[in-house]
């Protein structure tokens, strides 16, 4: 009896000890790891399958003993397991979006069903917030120079003048018969698909808040098919989201060397149907050269509405107002004794870029069934623009608008044979005014700012384009998949002298008052093959074909009125056989790109003298030879350390690699010159052979970025860019450089706030280098970047309601 009283007092205490640890509740929170918005709905499996579910603001709880695992899943993300304490008062879960999984990337445009990059036979890179914000988080520059192999992009301002160089393509005609260096001309831009390209394909990203931008595409090589006239490439912006089911306020505030202010306030709104995300950013930068400084706001509404199981809606507005001064180019001397006064010429007549822009659009998809839907997104800009340079001062105000529509088709036509396809178009129409005027002193304020004295041109412009395409793919048997598409392309071009009859308005007069000129039926077909092994390696090899219409300049030579009726767009055609895979347990991400893109009847200059050859009466715009572009592009990424119950939670090594060996072929330019008896002539030059101007034969980056479970998170970046000639003959080399920068910060969630600081530091080692060297412009040549090392820090603060 004695015994059984023991064993039911043991038992007893067993009892109530169990029950007490089975009455131990254990709290928690789960978050996305970027944005650390709460995950709501999350789902955690517990020990014996018991399922839970995270509540509006991610929180969650359960009865929890001693230790236990815990398997936490939510659609999107990575999931994760941990092994948690139960004497632990609260945890938080961190989730890492999946669209860092290389198998699990979605690309914007393809014919494949299955939109990961893995299936997609052709070189695309993908940035998202992590490369978006390693640095200042303000230029995008900075992002896709240390992340985007094969692709360079400089700036001429603070945030303004911007032109991206991809594969070798030099954006258009210059001065000398080559390369411009602004107006990113080949390559086409889209803002949450709205085009940033105008109908003539001229890009300005002045008014773009890259601040505001969640993720970046970049498809590189002639992308006509599906883009038209895109004969560099293509470049996605995609601006932040509200997450899903949560409510957000946050204040951010960035300060920076030489005046650097920057303050965003952001309003974000997610249900289960819907994301509304209000932003309004202010910017102030008082320049590190002289004449150099710069202020924006922007305002934007973006809007993600699913109506019902077969129609969604996605909207964006836009108001940016954007002001910077140019200090001009700095000739080769200043810029090798570090002379950073700018130019006089350009200070004089208070040179700037103001920019005045309204965007909007609206999207609606509608999913007639499991194989049939339709996206038609219809669009507008309008915009004020004011600039003045050495030449004097230029207004412009374009007016932009069209639509683009796509029916996205999928059928099987067997169970292990399926076909994809796109078939759609993109329509636009620009109408623009542009004046231009003379300077000169102010006599009322000699040593003030030049005025404008008289009016040097006035025309008005209309540009329409138009793309048709189709593009299908084929999915067999063993992950093999062959895509194929075409692609036609049309623009017309108008433009009006509204100074005609200043000269012109007499009898028998044969000088026209408006020019045209059409191209038509600009053929760009794609072919590739794509091959996947076991969900986590494929092999690529792919034919693309873009073209470049002239812009309205190009089309008249203006001392004889003519209409330059034998110029004909540029041609792009790429040939390119890569890899991607991720190895080593997924924690080896690689692409690897080989490839030759030759862009042939380039534009170039051809001089006309007079009838005793002894002066240059003027030039005009021919198609000139070939870039034969051969290169390398090679991106590594590591996951060393991926482990939410370590201190480090991740520890992600990065690298990329481009080698580049670009010549010109066949490729001659006419200018005027002097014999040794110092009579005019014509001078022919012949830059077969060299070296394509303005790009480096190698570009290295590498760097590493780390996240610690107490909220602690930094990165340090190494840049190199090799020496590259900037002018076509060879004779002239900008010097390689080497960049080191860092950054560090805290981000922590307590209760319904998150605080997030940090601080950071650029070019640690003081090197000189360049925001832009300008090709074929000698003697004036560079925009210099700060040569001395500079800081800047940040303080966010989040409320989630």
């Amino acid at each position: 009896f004695i015994m059984t009283k023991h064993i039911l007092f043991i038992a007893a205490i067993f009892f109530f000890l169990n029950l007490h640890a089975q009455t131990t509740m254990l709290k928690g929170k789960v978050i996305d790891q970027n944005t650390k918005s709460p995950l709501a709905g999350a789902t955690i499996e517990l020990k014996k399958g018991k399922i839970i579910s995270t509540d509006q603001e991610g929180n969650f709880s359960f009865d929890c003993i001693e230790t236990t695992s815990l398997n936490v899943s939510y659609i999107g993300y990575a999931s994760t397991s941990q092994v948690v304490n139960c004497s632990a008062k609260n945890i938080l879960i961190e989730l890492q979006p999946t669209a860092e999984s290389l198998d699990v990337i979605e690309i914007t445009a393809s014919s494949n069903a299955n939109k990961s990059l893995l299936e997609q036979p052709t070189s695309i890179v993908r940035m998202e917030t992590k490369e978006l914000k390693r640095g200042v988080g303000l230029f995008l520059d900075d992002a896709i120079n240390t992340n985007v192999p094969g692709v360079i992009m400089e700036r001429r301002t603070i945030s303004a003048g911007q032109q991206i160089n991809i594969r070798g393509y030099g954006n258009g005609m210059g001065i000398r018969g080559v390369n411009s260096n602004f107006d990113m001309q080949g390559t086409k831009v889209y803002l949450n698909g709205i085009p940033v390209t105008d109908a003539e394909g001229i890009t300005a990203l002045d008014d773009i808040d890259f601040n505001s931008i969640g993720n970046v595409e970049i498809l590189k090589g002639p992308s006509g098919t599906l883009y038209g006239l895109a004969i560099a490439g293509v470049m996605n912006l995609q601006t932040l989201k509200a997450s899903r089911n949560s409510a957000a306020i946050s204040q951010d505030l960035l300060l920076g060397s030489y005046g650097l202010l920057r303050a965003t306030t952001q309003l974000s709104i997610g249900t289960e149907n819907s994301s509304l995300l209000l932003n309004y950013g202010h910017q102030d930068y008082d320049g590190f050269t002289p004449h150099t400084n710069s202020h924006k706001d922007f305002v934007n509404l973006m809007g993600d509405f699913y109506l019902n199981k077969k129609q969604s809606l996605t909207t964006y507005v836009g108001f940016a107002d954007s002001y910077d001064q140019r200090n001009g180019e700095l000739s080769t001397y200043q810029y090798a004794t570090l002379d950073y006064s700018g130019n006089a010429a350009y200070i004089k007549n208070d040179a700037h870029s103001a920019i005045r822009t309204f965007r909007a659009g609206i999207g609606h998809t509608y999913t007639f069934n499991e194989h049939f839907a339709n996206t038609t997104s219809f669009f507008g800009s309008g915009q004020n623009i004011d600039q003045s340079s050495a030449g004097g001062w230029t207004d412009k105000i374009p007016v932009n608008y069209g639509l683009r529509s796509t029916f996205d088709i999928h059928f099987p036509l067997n169970e292990n044979i399926t076909l994809s396809g796109i078939v759609g178009a993109e329509l636009q129409k620009m109408n623009a005014q542009t004046i231009g005027y003379g300077m000169s002193a102010d006599s009322t304020n000699l040593d003030g700012y030049n005025v404008i004295t008289s009016t040097k041109s006035n025309q008005a412009v209309i540009s329409s384009t138009s793309s048709y395409f189709t593009q299908w793919t084929l999915h067999l048997r063993k992950d093999l998949s062959i895509n194929a598409g075409l692609g036609i392309s049309n623009m017309s071009l108008s433009l009006e002298d509204r100074l005609w009859a200043n000269n012109n308005n007499y009898p028998n007069n044969t000088k026209a008052r408006t020019y045209n000129a059409n191209y038509k039926n600009l053929v760009s077909p794609n072919v590739g093959i794509n091959k996947t092994f076991n969900n986590k390696v494929s092999g690529y090899a792919s034919y693309t074909v873009a073209h470049k219409a002239p812009v309205s300049s190009n089309i008249i030579i203006a001392t004889t009125g003519q209409i330059n009726k034998d110029l004909k767009p540029e041609q792009g055609n790429q040939i390119e056989i890569g890899t991607k895979g991720n190895l080593l347990s997924n924690r080896l991400f690689y692409t690897l790109a080989l490839y030759q893109t030759v862009f042939k009847d380039k534009f170039t200059t051809e001089t006309v003298q007079n009838a005793e050859n002894t002066a240059t009466l003027y030039s005009y715009i021919v198609n000139g030879g070939s870039l034969d572009n051969k290169g390398l592009e090679l991106l590594l990424r590591y996951d060393l350390i991926a482990d939410a119950r370590g201190f480090f939670t991740q520890l992600r090594p990065f690298a990329n690699f481009t080698y580049a060996d670009y010549t010109y072929d066949d490729f001659r330019y006419e200018k005027a010159g002097k014999d040794a008896d110092n009579n005019a002539i014509v001078i022919v030059e012949d830059y077969s052979g060299n070296a394509v101007a303005g790009v480096a034969p190698t570009v290295f980056n590498a760097g590493i970025d780390a996240e610690t479970k107490v909220g602690l998170y930094g990165n340090i970046n190494f840049n190199y860019r090799g020496k590259m000639s900037f002018t076509s003959d060879g004779l002239n080399e900008a010097d390689a450089y080497s960049l080191l920068n860092a950054k560090i910060g805290f981000r922590k969630a307590i209760q319904k706030f998150t605080l997030n600081v940090y601080a950071g530091t650029n070019n640690i080692t003081g090197t000189q280098y360049y925001y832009m060297v300008f090709v074929n412009q000698l003697p004036d040549a560079y925009i210099p970047a700060p040569n001395e090392m500079n800081f800047f820090g940040g303080l966010g603060l989040k409320y989630n309601f």
